[in-house]
Order: C-alpha cells, then structure tokens, then sequence
C-alpha cells in the first residue's frame, strides 16, 4: 500500500474509531438519562454554540484546556516514537508547573524575564527527572513503564510535602503557595477575563518545532528508528542507548513545560494537591495522532471539546461527567486494535496492487509500441 493510501486509510481508521466510541455513549446516554437527547445536545453542539450562535468564551476555554495536552501530547509522541512507553508524563507537569511557580515566587528578577527562567526551570528539571526512568531501561532492562508509573507518585507526595509544610500561605483558607510574581504570570491572549494566555501559542510554535524535529533531523530520524525496529537501528551503527534517553529526556522536558505554562498562564498560586490528568490525557492525545507532532492540537481538540461537553452535561442534565473517560477509553480500545478495519485495509492493499501492476503493464505496452 502507498504513502497516500495508507494515509487515507489511517484517517478513515481513527474518524470510525471516534464515532464508534461516540455512539456507545450515546448508547450508555440514552439507558442512564431521563433526558438522552438534551444530554448529547450539551455533550455535542454546546461547547461552542450557545444560543444558537457560536460563543467565542466558550471557544476561548477549549484553547485553554488545548495548552497543556498539547504538550504532554507532544511529549508522549516522542517517547513512542522510539518504543519507550514512559508514562511519567503526569508528574513531569505538577512538577514543572510546582518548580516554575517557586521560582516565580523567592527568584523574581521583576522583569519578564521571568517567564522565560520558570518554564525553563520547570522543563529542565524534569527532563532531568526522566533520566531516572531512561537510564534505568538502558543500564539495567528495567521496565520504563513500571518505573515511571511509580515515580508519578513519588513525585506528587514529595510537592504535597513541601507544599503543606515548607511553602504553603498559613493565610489562606487553602493549601497553597503564596503568589508568585505578576512579571511571572503568563499574559492573556485575549482580553476580558480569559483563561487563554499565550502559551496556546508557545503550544504551536513547539508543535512545529517538534514536527521538524522528527521528521527533518538525524536524531528525530534515529528515534524513529529506534521504535521501528531497534535490533536495525544497532547493527545499523546507531547508539541505542543513547536515542533511548534522548527520547525520553526530550518527553520530560516538552512535558514539564507544558506544567509550567499551565500554572503560570491560568493561576497565580500553585495549589495543585493531586495529579492533573494532562499527562493521561496527553497518551489519548499522542494516539489519536498516530505518533505524529502535526497532528497532536488536532487531537488536543478533540479531546477538549469533548471534556467540556461531558462537562456541560453533567452540570445541566443527569449524566456524569466520568462519560468522557469512558469514550476516551473507547477510541483507546479501537485504536490498540490491529485488526480494526482489517479486511478494508486489505481491500485497500489488493486495490493498490492491482493498479500498479496495471501501471506497469501499461508501461511496458508503451514501450514495445
């Protein structure tokens, strides 16, 4: 199958994938709900449009929720493309977002500057943080997964302790930091009391930055390489260990960026006291993109969208807020399954086959004539 036709059938995958998971909610919609059909109009159409018009706020809050899972989609779509399922991408953005807000607070230089040196802070430290998982996999063929599945825990308890008994405010009535610097704080995009800062834009920029990263370097070329089949990419000459930390090292740091800017464009006190769920979200995100950096505020979208309007119709209707898990869950499913569309898929390889062989024929008519 060519280039084009495997594209177009991956499109085809996922948009069935999506509309699969879509009407079993509406399946599980219609049994739970006194009121199915005002249910999915809250969960499909009231994200954006409200009195039948379209509400530019509301859009304003989907770009938002789009910041921080645009990165840890970024994040993850690097780290699969090598093979690594690290999952520390959760920890890397409250531990980006907690170093970026300390920073803003005890090392202001009362300059913008400021922004700069938190999301840099942030983000070095927890690319730092994922050499744990990386060299681990490397030195000892410890499971990157397992390992950093746990790290995300030892991660949030450590922040809980520093935040509840070092940094917290006794002032207020919540566990948080005290402010950090107003030179710190990320500016609105949008005026009028938006939650959309500028980091929306920073988000597209590193989109673009990483899409060229691994599609137009040696080292993105030999990360896919890695994950497309790492016994090749060794005796091809390439050091495996290191792409594998390279890899990963580049996932904590897209990551805890992406903490950072969240914290420091929609807060001014960090008073995270669990994890975010960005960095789950960011492994749905890096699926339904298929690994591929283009595609990731695409998903983030999506994904967005679909958030807020489970959200809108718990408040207003009688389903939980929990449905977007469940579709979440549900394009997971179709997209880890091989066999989905399968027979299509061959369809399409005999289809492809067939008229190059009939190009061929024609050529070769061609050139006895």
């Amino acid at each position: 199958m060519n280039n084009k036709r495997m594209k177009m059938f991956e499109i085809i995958r996922g948009a069935a994938a999506i509309l699969v998971a879509l009407l079993v909610a509406s399946i599980l919609i219609f049994i739970c709900s006194d009121k199915p059909f005002e249910a999915l109009r809250y969960m499909l159409i009231s994200p954006i449009f409200s009195n039948g018009s379209i509400s530019m706020n509301s859009i304003y809050t989907i770009l938002a929720a789009m910041t921080p899972i645009i990165f840890t989609g970024l994040a993850v779509c690097v780290m699969f493309s090598s093979n690594q399922f690290n999952m520390f991408g959760e920890g890397s953005v409250m531990l980006g977002g907690f170093i970026a807000a300390l920073l803003g607070i005890y090392f202001s230089t009362g300059t913008y500057l400021d922004i700069i040196i938190c999301v840099l802070g942030g983000a070095i430290v927890c690319g730092a943080l994922m050499y744990i998982p990386a060299i681990l996999k490397v030195k000892l063929g410890a499971s990157e997964m397992v390992c950093s599945l746990m790290m995300n825990y030892i991660v949030m308890y450590v922040i809980l302790h520093f935040l509840l008994n070092v940094f917290a405010d006794g002032s207020k009535g919540t566990i948080q930091t005290y402010p950090f610097a107003a030179t710190a704080h990320i500016p609105a995009l949008v005026p009028g009391g938006s939650k959309l800062s500028w980091g929306f834009i920073v988000a597209l920029i590193f989109t673009a930055l990483v899409a060229l990263f691994m599609y137009r370097t040696r080292w993105g070329y030999s990360i896919r390489m890695v994950g497309i089949n790492q016994s090749f990419a060794k005796y091809s000459g390439m050091k495996v260990g290191g792409i594998v930390v390279l890899s990963q090292v580049i996932g904590g740091i897209l990551a805890g960026m992406g903490g950072a800017i969240e914290v420091l464009g929609r807060f001014d006190t960090f008073l995270w006291r669990d994890l975010p769920g960005y960095g789950w979200t960011g492994i749905t995100v890096a699926i339904l993109a298929k690994n591929n950096p283009i595609f990731v505020p695409i998903a983030a979208f999506f994904i967005a969208y679909l958030n807020r309007g489970c959200t809108m119709m718990a408040t207003y209707c009688d389903v939980p807020s929990e449905m977007a898990d469940i579709i979440q869950a549900v394009v997971f499913l179709f997209f880890a399954a091989e066999q989905f569309l399968a027979k299509y898929r061959q369809k399409l390889v005999v289809a492809g086959a067939k008229e190059e062989i009939a190009q061929k024929n024609a050529a070769a008519e061609g050139g006895k004539a």
